[in-house]
């Protein structure tokens, strides 16, 4: 084996062991959303907003913050009726966040416009280790009740 060879082989092993060192490359890759929903709100300028945040990776990740073009967007969990604003919400592995009435939601303030049904806002979810996630919430009718329960 020559030395041209012989440095090609290190820097092909050292480049493999890297990458077997790696969280996995397309970090978000085994994030999805869906059942995402706004209910039209009763307040011209504040909503809450739900969805599922559903992990098929390996490794758990936390959902960091949430933002949107038409306002202020805030993370909060419902505990023994007290609300309270949470800075991260964990997305386990293989499992679930979900966000739903009387618990995790979210919540619009200081908004643009209200938000009518019929209308479409969108967000862009941040997570501590995937990358973000852009989320179309429709307006939904202020009574409505998704299947899926959350």
């Amino acid at each position: 084996m020559n030395r041209a060879s012989t440095g090609l082989a290190v820097l092909t092993g050292a480049a493999l062991l890297l990458a077997g060192c790696s969280d996995g490359g397309d970090s978000s890759a085994g994030l999805s959303v869906s059942g995402a929903y706004i209910p039209q709100p009763v307040s011209a300028d504040m909503a809450a907003g739900y969805l599922v945040i559903s992990n098929s990776g390996s490794s758990t990740d936390e959902l960091t913050s949430v933002t949107s073009d038409e306002g202020e967007v805030t993370m909060h969990t419902t505990d023994g009726g007290a609300m309270e604003q949470v800075s991260r919400l964990p997305v386990p592995a293989h499992g679930q966040l979900v966000f739903k009435s009387g618990a995790n939601h979210l919540m619009f303030d200081k908004l643009k416009r209200t938000p009518k049904e019929g209308r479409t806002v969108t967000v862009e979810l941040h997570f501590a280790t995937s990358d973000p996630v852009v989320v179309k919430m429709p307006v939904k009718s202020a009574t409505y009740v998704p299947k899926t329960g959350h």
